[in-house]
């Protein structure tokens, strides 16, 4: 498969690269802004072979963002604003992603998002989400985008707070509670969900639990 990593240089994003050197021989694309300070050692032993491409979701147009897109398999997008430039990078610019992929014939785009982004009941005007309003109305924008006006196979993983602390391999799935996630964890539900079933058309709240990834996204209904 050819697989595009848009915001393939953050915290997950770069997990998620390297979940794919491990354990497939697809062909990634790391989307950044500036490809030029991305730093891989591909060898043969490091699969598959990762290309980079300068992209910019705030400056390029819809067209632009297609044409790079075209005989790609999949999108993941799990770039990020980092509070700066919410609305033309979290929302907006995930929009233009979307628009563009159904532009250039993608079928599967699998989105990093917010734990509760779609439900704004959990997260509008809670202290909890103070600093985070601007933050989540976009993923809400973003998510709901995906899901009602496009025809892509989708799927969204909404985790909570990310910690850099080891993997557990365990998570809980599509509960109301709020919790945290290991960054691993979080980039391995987003590498098991390409060509899983039973993640399509799904979004997935995930915190750290008790039950296997692979169980859970099978449990998925």
């Amino acid at each position: 498969m050819k697989i595009m990593i848009i915001g393939g240089t953050g915290r997950v994003g770069s997990d998620l690269v390297k979940q794919f050197r491990k354990n497939t021989d697809d062909e990634i694309t790391i989307a950044a802004r500036h490809p030029e300070e991305i730093k891989i050692v591909d060898t043969v032993e490091e699969r598959p072979k990762i290309k980079t491409l300068k992209f910019s979701i705030v400056d390029m147009t819809v067209e632009q963002m297609a044409d790079t897109m075209k005989g790609f398999d999949a999108i993941y997008f799990t770039a990020g604003s980092g509070g700066h430039n919410v609305v033309l990078v979290d929302s907006y610019g995930a929009i233009k992603t979307m628009q563009a992929a159904e532009e250039a014939g993608v079928k599967r785009y699998i989105m990093l998002s917010s734990a509760f982004a779609l439900q704004p009941a959990q997260w509008e005007g809670k202290k909890h989400y103070a600093k985070l309003q601007d933050y989540q109305a976009a993923k809400f924008m973003a998510d709901h985008w995906l899901i009602h006006d496009t025809d892509l196979n989708y799927t969204i993983l909404q985790p909570g707070s990310l910690l850099e602390t080891p993997g557990t391999g365990e998570v809980t799935f599509n509960d109301d509670q709020p919790g945290s996630n290991s960054i691993n964890d979080v980039s391995q539900v987003l590498f098991d969900v390409l060509d899983n079933k039973h993640a399509f058309d799904k979004v997935i709240i995930m915190h750290s639990g008790d039950m296997s990834i692979e169980t859970a996204l099978n449990n998925l209904k």
